[in-house]
Protein backbone atom coordinates (compact mmCIF):
# COMPACT_ATOMS: atom_id res chain seq x y z
CA UNK A 1 0.00 0.00 0.00
CA UNK A 2 1.18 3.36 -0.70
CA UNK A 3 -0.30 6.28 1.45
CA UNK A 4 0.36 9.81 1.40
CA UNK A 5 -0.01 12.25 4.56
CA UNK A 6 -3.41 13.63 3.66
CA UNK A 7 -4.63 9.70 4.02
CA UNK A 8 -5.03 9.02 -0.17
CA UNK A 9 -3.94 5.46 -0.30
CA UNK A 10 -3.09 3.43 -3.25
CA UNK A 11 -2.92 -0.59 -3.15
CA UNK A 12 -0.57 -2.64 -5.80
CA UNK A 13 2.25 -5.33 -6.01
CA UNK A 14 5.03 -5.22 -4.09
CA UNK A 15 8.07 -3.88 -6.67
CA UNK A 16 11.96 -3.73 -5.82
CA UNK A 17 12.69 -4.73 -1.96
CA UNK A 18 9.86 -5.32 0.78
CA UNK A 19 9.59 -3.26 3.92
CA UNK A 20 9.06 0.25 4.88
CA UNK A 21 10.05 3.60 3.81
CA UNK A 22 8.76 6.74 4.05
CA UNK A 23 9.85 10.38 2.16
CA UNK A 24 8.54 12.91 -0.14
CA UNK A 25 6.20 11.72 -3.18
CA UNK A 26 7.78 14.25 -6.44
CA UNK A 27 6.51 12.49 -9.75
CA UNK A 28 8.88 12.58 -12.73
CA UNK A 29 8.35 13.36 -16.21
CA UNK A 30 11.04 11.64 -17.74
CA UNK A 31 10.05 8.89 -20.13
CA UNK A 32 13.50 7.60 -20.36
CA UNK A 33 16.76 7.49 -17.82
CA UNK A 34 15.16 6.08 -14.68
CA UNK A 35 18.92 4.67 -14.02
CA UNK A 36 20.51 8.30 -14.00
CA UNK A 37 17.21 9.18 -12.14
CA UNK A 38 16.80 6.31 -9.64
CA UNK A 39 21.03 7.39 -9.14
CA UNK A 40 21.08 10.92 -8.30
CA UNK A 41 21.71 12.36 -5.08
CA UNK A 42 18.99 15.19 -5.61
CA UNK A 43 16.73 12.94 -4.58
CA UNK A 44 17.57 11.32 -1.55
CA UNK A 45 14.52 10.91 0.69
CA UNK A 46 11.74 11.19 -1.99
CA UNK A 47 9.53 8.68 -3.49
CA UNK A 48 9.87 9.30 -6.92
CA UNK A 49 6.55 8.68 -8.84
CA UNK A 50 7.44 7.74 -12.63
CA UNK A 51 4.93 8.89 -14.90
CA UNK A 52 5.95 7.11 -17.96
CA UNK A 53 3.44 3.89 -17.85
CA UNK A 54 5.99 1.20 -18.48
CA UNK A 55 9.57 1.82 -16.71
CA UNK A 56 12.32 -1.16 -16.98
CA UNK A 57 12.61 -2.38 -20.60
CA UNK A 58 15.96 -1.07 -20.88
CA UNK A 59 17.17 -2.65 -17.60
CA UNK A 60 20.58 -1.31 -16.11
CA UNK A 61 23.69 -1.19 -16.99
CA UNK A 62 27.20 -0.72 -15.70
CA UNK A 63 27.84 3.04 -17.10
CA UNK A 64 24.45 5.09 -16.64
CA UNK A 65 24.78 5.12 -12.77
CA UNK A 66 25.11 8.88 -11.61
CA UNK A 67 26.74 7.94 -8.16
CA UNK A 68 27.87 4.26 -6.83
CA UNK A 69 24.39 3.75 -5.35
CA UNK A 70 20.49 4.27 -5.46
CA UNK A 71 19.23 7.83 -3.50
CA UNK A 72 15.66 7.56 -3.96
CA UNK A 73 14.03 6.39 -0.81
CA UNK A 74 11.09 4.63 -3.21
CA UNK A 75 10.00 4.06 -6.29
CA UNK A 76 6.75 3.86 -7.78
CA UNK A 77 5.93 2.49 -11.15
CA UNK A 78 2.61 1.48 -13.49
CA UNK A 79 3.61 -1.04 -15.61
CA UNK A 80 7.04 -2.69 -14.71
CA UNK A 81 8.95 -4.32 -17.88
CA UNK A 82 8.18 -8.44 -17.77
CA UNK A 83 12.32 -8.43 -18.84
CA UNK A 84 14.67 -5.98 -20.38
CA UNK A 85 15.12 -5.67 -23.81
CA UNK A 86 18.79 -3.93 -24.80
CA UNK A 87 22.09 -4.79 -25.38
CA UNK A 88 23.43 -2.66 -23.09
CA UNK A 89 21.50 -4.10 -19.95
CA UNK A 90 23.51 -6.20 -17.66
CA UNK A 91 20.43 -6.81 -14.71
CA UNK A 92 16.98 -6.85 -14.47
CA UNK A 93 15.88 -2.78 -12.68
CA UNK A 94 13.92 -4.85 -10.00
CA UNK A 95 17.25 -7.27 -9.22
CA UNK A 96 18.37 -3.74 -8.57
CA UNK A 97 16.23 -2.23 -6.16
CA UNK A 98 16.15 -5.61 -4.40
CA UNK A 99 19.77 -5.99 -4.23
CA UNK A 100 20.16 -2.11 -2.80
CA UNK A 101 16.88 -2.27 -0.52
CA UNK A 102 15.04 0.36 -2.37
CA UNK A 103 11.36 -0.03 -1.18
CA UNK A 104 8.47 0.09 -4.40
CA UNK A 105 5.61 -0.47 -5.31
CA UNK A 106 4.17 -1.03 -9.08
CA UNK A 107 0.04 -1.60 -10.48
CA UNK A 108 -1.28 1.32 -9.23
CA UNK A 109 -2.63 4.11 -11.07
CA UNK A 110 0.52 7.02 -11.18
CA UNK A 111 -1.88 9.04 -13.54
CA UNK A 112 -4.06 9.86 -10.54
CA UNK A 113 -1.23 10.06 -8.00
CA UNK A 114 0.02 12.13 -10.26
CA UNK A 115 -2.84 14.57 -10.63
CA UNK A 116 -3.28 14.38 -6.75
CA UNK A 117 0.30 15.67 -6.19
CA UNK A 118 -0.28 18.12 -8.99
CA UNK A 119 -3.45 19.29 -6.99
CA UNK A 120 -2.49 19.31 -3.71
CA UNK A 121 1.60 19.60 -3.66
CA UNK A 122 4.46 17.37 -2.92
CA UNK A 123 3.78 15.88 0.32
CA UNK A 124 5.26 12.80 2.82
CA UNK A 125 4.28 9.63 1.72
CA UNK A 126 4.88 6.28 2.82
CA UNK A 127 4.96 2.55 0.83
CA UNK A 128 4.47 -0.24 2.81
CA UNK A 129 4.59 -3.70 1.83
CA UNK A 130 4.79 -7.19 3.16
CA UNK A 131 2.03 -9.89 4.93
CA UNK A 132 1.71 -7.39 8.05
CA UNK A 133 0.52 -4.52 5.62
CA UNK A 134 -2.02 -6.80 3.75
CA UNK A 135 -5.02 -5.74 5.63
CA UNK A 136 -3.67 -2.55 7.15
CA UNK A 137 -5.70 0.52 8.03
CA UNK A 138 -4.67 3.29 5.33
CA UNK A 139 -5.56 5.78 8.29
CA UNK A 140 -3.30 4.27 10.77
CA UNK A 141 -0.32 3.79 7.97
CA UNK A 142 -1.11 7.94 7.49
CA UNK A 143 -0.40 8.61 11.16
CA UNK A 144 2.93 7.06 10.54
CA UNK A 145 3.70 8.54 7.30
CA UNK A 146 3.14 12.56 9.30
CA UNK A 147 5.60 11.67 11.62
CA UNK A 148 7.96 11.84 9.26
CA UNK A 149 10.42 14.69 8.89
CA UNK A 150 9.36 17.20 5.73
CA UNK A 151 11.89 18.50 3.16
CA UNK A 152 10.98 22.28 4.31
CA UNK A 153 13.83 22.71 6.02
CA UNK A 154 15.54 20.16 5.45
CA UNK A 155 19.86 20.11 5.52
CA UNK A 156 20.82 16.93 3.37
CA UNK A 157 24.28 17.93 1.28
CA UNK A 158 26.09 16.75 4.30
CA UNK A 159 24.50 13.30 3.95
CA UNK A 160 25.65 13.08 -0.22
CA UNK A 161 28.52 14.77 -0.21
CA UNK A 162 31.79 13.13 -0.75
CA UNK A 163 33.81 12.92 2.54
CA UNK A 164 36.95 13.07 1.10
CA UNK A 165 38.40 15.02 -1.87
CA UNK A 166 39.01 13.74 -5.31
CA UNK A 167 40.35 14.78 -8.56
CA UNK A 168 38.55 13.92 -12.21
CA UNK A 169 42.04 14.91 -14.78
CA UNK A 170 41.68 17.12 -17.64
CA UNK A 171 41.10 15.38 -21.19
CA UNK A 172 43.77 16.06 -23.48
CA UNK A 173 45.44 19.61 -22.52
CA UNK A 174 44.88 20.57 -19.56
CA UNK A 175 43.42 24.54 -19.36
CA UNK A 176 41.77 25.34 -16.31
CA UNK A 177 41.48 23.82 -12.61
CA UNK A 178 38.04 24.28 -10.69
CA UNK A 179 37.23 23.71 -7.22
CA UNK A 180 33.60 21.47 -7.49
CA UNK A 181 31.98 22.09 -4.10
CA UNK A 182 29.95 18.46 -3.59
CA UNK A 183 26.19 19.09 -2.54
CA UNK A 184 25.17 16.15 -4.45
CA UNK A 185 27.07 15.85 -7.52
CA UNK A 186 26.44 13.78 -10.45
CA UNK A 187 29.15 11.96 -11.83
CA UNK A 188 28.52 13.41 -15.32
CA UNK A 189 29.29 16.99 -14.41
CA UNK A 190 32.74 16.33 -13.72
CA UNK A 191 33.09 14.43 -16.72
CA UNK A 192 32.26 17.25 -19.17
CA UNK A 193 34.17 19.79 -17.19
CA UNK A 194 37.13 17.07 -17.82
CA UNK A 195 36.05 17.37 -21.41
CA UNK A 196 36.57 21.37 -21.47
CA UNK A 197 40.26 20.78 -20.25
CA UNK A 198 39.38 21.54 -16.64
CA UNK A 199 41.10 19.46 -14.36
CA UNK A 200 38.14 18.96 -11.59
CA UNK A 201 39.12 18.98 -7.63
CA UNK A 202 35.61 17.60 -6.58
CA UNK A 203 35.41 18.57 -2.73
CA UNK A 204 33.34 17.80 0.19
CA UNK A 205 30.39 20.37 1.12
CA UNK A 206 31.61 20.88 4.32
CA UNK A 207 35.16 22.49 2.81
CA UNK A 208 36.44 25.61 4.12
CA UNK A 209 37.28 28.59 1.71
CA UNK A 210 41.52 28.78 2.27
CA UNK A 211 41.12 24.95 1.40
CA UNK A 212 39.79 25.94 -2.09
CA UNK A 213 42.25 28.88 -2.29
CA UNK A 214 44.78 26.49 -1.62
CA UNK A 215 44.15 24.91 -5.05
CA UNK A 216 44.48 28.47 -6.68
CA UNK A 217 41.62 27.99 -8.83
CA UNK A 218 40.38 29.06 -11.92
CA UNK A 219 36.65 28.58 -10.90
CA UNK A 220 34.78 27.32 -8.59
CA UNK A 221 31.63 24.99 -9.23
CA UNK A 222 28.34 24.45 -6.98
CA UNK A 223 26.76 21.21 -8.06
CA UNK A 224 22.96 20.28 -7.49
CA UNK A 225 21.79 18.48 -4.59
CA UNK A 226 19.15 17.62 -1.80
CA UNK A 227 17.10 19.78 0.87
CA UNK A 228 16.34 23.29 1.95
CA UNK A 229 18.32 26.27 0.53
CA UNK A 230 17.11 28.39 3.61
CA UNK A 231 18.99 25.53 5.65
CA UNK A 232 22.42 25.57 3.92
CA UNK A 233 24.06 28.91 5.48
CA UNK A 234 27.51 27.99 6.05
CA UNK A 235 27.36 27.31 2.16
CA UNK A 236 26.21 30.15 1.36
CA UNK A 237 28.77 32.35 3.50
CA UNK A 238 31.79 29.88 1.65
CA UNK A 239 30.11 31.02 -1.94
CA UNK A 240 29.59 34.81 -0.50
CA UNK A 241 33.32 34.26 0.30
CA UNK A 242 33.70 33.55 -3.48
CA UNK A 243 31.91 36.20 -4.45
CA UNK A 244 33.88 38.76 -2.71
CA UNK A 245 37.30 36.77 -3.97
CA UNK A 246 36.18 37.44 -7.49
CA UNK A 247 36.65 33.61 -8.44
CA UNK A 248 34.65 32.91 -11.50
CA UNK A 249 31.31 31.06 -10.50
CA UNK A 250 29.11 28.55 -11.58
CA UNK A 251 26.37 26.97 -10.21
CA UNK A 252 23.49 24.57 -11.16
CA UNK A 253 20.60 23.13 -9.28
CA UNK A 254 20.61 23.90 -5.46
CA UNK A 255 24.22 26.01 -6.64
CA UNK A 256 21.77 28.17 -8.39
CA UNK A 257 19.18 28.63 -5.34
CA UNK A 258 23.07 29.25 -3.11
CA UNK A 259 23.95 32.05 -5.38
CA UNK A 260 20.30 33.53 -5.62
CA UNK A 261 20.62 33.42 -1.87
CA UNK A 262 24.44 34.80 -1.48
CA UNK A 263 22.93 37.86 -3.54
CA UNK A 264 20.37 38.64 -0.61
CA UNK A 265 17.25 36.87 -2.74
CA UNK A 266 14.84 34.59 -0.89
CA UNK A 267 14.15 30.97 -1.59
CA UNK A 268 10.83 29.19 -2.08
CA UNK A 269 9.19 25.78 -2.41
CA UNK A 270 7.35 25.21 -5.24
CA UNK A 271 4.03 23.34 -5.55
CA UNK A 272 5.40 20.56 -6.35
CA UNK A 273 8.46 21.56 -8.18
CA UNK A 274 9.93 20.76 -11.61
CA UNK A 275 11.50 16.83 -12.27
CA UNK A 276 11.99 15.28 -15.71
CA UNK A 277 13.47 15.74 -19.21
CA UNK A 278 11.49 18.07 -21.12
CA UNK A 279 11.14 21.23 -19.06
CA UNK A 280 11.18 24.08 -21.87
CA UNK A 281 13.17 27.28 -20.79
CA UNK A 282 14.08 30.15 -22.09
CA UNK A 283 17.67 31.88 -22.33
CA UNK A 284 16.50 35.16 -22.16
CA UNK A 285 20.20 36.37 -23.38
CA UNK A 286 19.66 34.71 -27.12
CA UNK A 287 15.92 34.00 -27.13
CA UNK A 288 16.43 30.65 -28.06
CA UNK A 289 14.45 27.94 -26.02
CA UNK A 290 15.96 24.91 -24.40
CA UNK A 291 14.16 21.45 -24.06
CA UNK A 292 15.65 20.71 -20.39
CA UNK A 293 16.65 18.39 -17.56
CA UNK A 294 15.43 19.43 -13.89
CA UNK A 295 15.12 18.20 -10.27
CA UNK A 296 14.55 20.61 -7.80
CA UNK A 297 11.77 21.81 -5.37
CA UNK A 298 12.58 24.37 -4.16
CA UNK A 299 13.18 28.23 -6.57
CA UNK A 300 14.82 31.80 -5.90
CA UNK A 301 12.40 34.63 -5.57
CA UNK A 302 14.25 37.14 -7.63
CA UNK A 303 12.80 39.70 -9.96
CA UNK A 304 12.40 38.74 -13.51
CA UNK A 305 11.34 41.64 -15.30
CA UNK A 306 14.10 44.29 -14.19
CA UNK A 307 17.79 43.80 -12.96
CA UNK A 308 18.40 43.84 -9.49
CA UNK A 309 21.16 45.86 -7.21
CA UNK A 310 23.02 43.97 -5.45
CA UNK A 311 25.95 43.85 -2.90
CA UNK A 312 27.80 42.07 -5.54
CA UNK A 313 26.50 44.75 -7.98
CA UNK A 314 23.31 44.23 -10.60
CA UNK A 315 21.94 40.84 -11.30
CA UNK A 316 19.24 39.79 -13.63
CA UNK A 317 17.34 36.62 -14.58
CA UNK A 318 18.98 34.65 -17.63
CA UNK A 319 16.55 31.98 -17.72
CA UNK A 320 12.60 31.15 -17.38
CA UNK A 321 10.84 28.14 -16.92
CA UNK A 322 8.13 28.98 -20.02
CA UNK A 323 5.61 26.64 -17.74
CA UNK A 324 5.15 28.82 -14.69
CA UNK A 325 7.78 31.39 -15.06
CA UNK A 326 10.10 30.04 -12.43
CA UNK A 327 13.51 31.66 -12.15
CA UNK A 328 16.19 29.33 -14.01
CA UNK A 329 19.08 31.13 -14.26
CA UNK A 330 21.23 34.35 -12.66
CA UNK A 331 24.12 35.93 -14.15
CA UNK A 332 26.19 38.76 -12.21
CA UNK A 333 26.86 41.66 -14.60
CA UNK A 334 29.53 43.20 -12.08
CA UNK A 335 31.41 39.90 -10.68
CA UNK A 336 32.34 37.12 -12.45
CA UNK A 337 29.09 34.44 -11.43
CA UNK A 338 26.27 33.10 -13.23
CA UNK A 339 24.13 29.82 -12.11
CA UNK A 340 20.99 28.09 -13.48
CA UNK A 341 18.29 26.00 -12.24
CA UNK A 342 18.49 22.96 -14.49
CA UNK A 343 20.60 20.02 -15.62
CA UNK A 344 22.83 21.09 -18.43
CA UNK A 345 25.37 17.84 -17.86
CA UNK A 346 22.01 15.98 -19.76
CA UNK A 347 22.29 12.65 -17.79
CA UNK A 348 19.54 11.82 -18.75
CA UNK A 349 18.36 14.15 -20.72
CA UNK A 350 18.56 16.34 -23.91
CA UNK A 351 21.78 18.28 -24.84
CA UNK A 352 20.51 21.82 -25.50
CA UNK A 353 22.23 23.53 -22.23
CA UNK A 354 25.59 22.15 -23.10
CA UNK A 355 26.66 25.49 -24.16
CA UNK A 356 27.01 26.48 -20.23
CA UNK A 357 30.06 24.33 -19.84
CA UNK A 358 31.43 26.43 -22.68
CA UNK A 359 30.34 29.64 -21.05
CA UNK A 360 31.76 28.84 -17.31
CA UNK A 361 35.07 28.05 -20.01
CA UNK A 362 34.98 31.71 -21.30
CA UNK A 363 34.44 33.44 -17.89
CA UNK A 364 37.29 31.87 -16.73
CA UNK A 365 39.48 32.60 -19.69
CA UNK A 366 38.09 36.64 -19.68
CA UNK A 367 36.83 36.43 -22.70
CA UNK A 368 32.88 36.50 -21.81
CA UNK A 369 31.07 40.19 -22.57
CA UNK A 370 29.40 41.43 -19.58
CA UNK A 371 27.08 42.90 -21.81
CA UNK A 372 24.54 40.55 -22.65
CA UNK A 373 24.14 39.99 -27.00
CA UNK A 374 20.28 39.67 -27.70
CA UNK A 375 19.62 42.46 -25.19
CA UNK A 376 17.11 43.93 -27.76
CA UNK A 377 15.09 40.19 -27.67
CA UNK A 378 15.26 40.33 -24.74
CA UNK A 379 13.38 43.13 -23.83
CA UNK A 380 11.36 42.62 -26.34
CA UNK A 381 10.25 39.11 -25.35
CA UNK A 382 9.59 40.55 -21.97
Amino acid sequence: MLVLEDGRAFRGEAYGATGTTVGEAVFSTGMTGYQETLTDPSYHRQVVVMTAPHIGNTGVNTEDSESSRIWVAGYVVRDPALRPSSWRSTKHLEDELVEQGVVGISGIDTRALTRHLRDRGAMRVGIFSGKEYAVASASVLADLVRQAPEMTGASLASEVSTTEPYVVKALGQKRFTVAAIDLGIKAMTPQLLAEQGIEVHVLPSTTAFAQITALNPDGVFFSNGPGDPASADSEVALLRQVLDARIPFFGICFGNQLLGRALGFGTFKLTYGHRGINLPVLDRRTGKVEITAHNHGFAVDAPADRESDTAYGRVRVSHVCLNDDVVEGLECLDVPAYSVQYHPEAAAGPHDAAYLFDRFVELMSGAETRAAPGADLMEGRA
